[in-house]
């Protein structure tokens, strides 16, 4: 399938490691221009010498922090001037927060800034252009609804579902979708850090249907398709990428 992507640009964080990386790495193989976002420089430089190994479209690497002050405003300003405009957003970058009952505010805060300020500010920043242009893609990498205890990661994560569902109501007459995936066990470099061998062995033969962790281009693949004009009829959707592993219906 030519999923028509050669001519555009996009914008995403968190693009270092795991899914952020498999996603800006994927989207340059379908010819995408990427700006991609991370705190550490090197691997991001890393990033763009393995795509451009490949053969991929440039890869701009940007190192910011996007919980400094006016860090959505500085980015977008960043892209535009390295890319000229800005066709797709995948927000990605983000972080598990697990609290206890007695947490206080500023750790509420900080993880609600991380995992839904920052997207929410990155992709309001973007919109003018996306409508003048009247083409958009708006991705967010999210979390699952299952929560075990209280992390105030999945709190936030449940913003991004209900914000994403009210913005895509509102632009979708302007050609712009949005969409959230939710990742299962995706491995990275957390998961090899948290999780023995053993135990990942045992979690996927016990819950996961396909019996086995998946790997960032699993997500990554399905974001290339959101992102393309193919896609244009998806929008304000969450599709979860997990191999089955959650247990309720939609």
């Amino acid at each position: 399938m030519d999923l028509d992507l050669k001519s555009r640009t996009a914008v995403v964080t968190g693009a270092s490691i795991g899914i952020g990386r498999a996603i800006a790495k994927g989207l340059a193989m379908e010819g995408v221009r990427v700006v991609a976002v991370a705190r550490r420089k090197d691997l991001l430089d890393t990033l763009v010498q393995e795509v451009q190994a490949a053969g991929g479209a440039p890869v701009i690497p940007v190192a910011q922090d996007i919980m400094q002050p006016d860090a959505a405003k500085n980015l977008v300003a960043t892209a535009v001037i390295a890319l000229g405009h800005v066709d797709i957003l995948v927000n990605n970058a983000g972080g598990s927060r697990p609290l206890p009952v007695d947490a206080p505010d500023s750790d509420w805060d900080e993880a609600i800034a991380l995992n839904f300020t920052s997207y929410r500010k990155i992709a309001h920043a973007l919109l003018p252009q996306m409508i003048e242009r009247r083409w958009g893609r708006i991705i967010n990498i999210t979390g699952k609804s299952e929560p075990e205890g209280l992390n105030a990661a999945f709190a936030a994560k449940a913003a991004v579902h209900a914000w994403a569902k009210g913005l895509s109501r509102e632009i979708g007459q302007h050609g712009i979708t949005v969409n959230c995936i939710p990742p299962g066990r995706i491995m990275s470099e957390q998961i090899r850090r948290n999780y023995p061998e053993d135990y990942r062995k045992h979690f996927a033969e016990e819950e996961i249907p396909v019996r086995y962790w998946g790997e960032p281009e699993d997500l990554a693949a399905l974001v290339v398709f959101l992102a393309s004009p193919v896609a244009r009829y998806i929008t304000g959707t969450v599709i979860p990428v997990d191999g089955g592993l959650r247990r309720y219906q939609f």
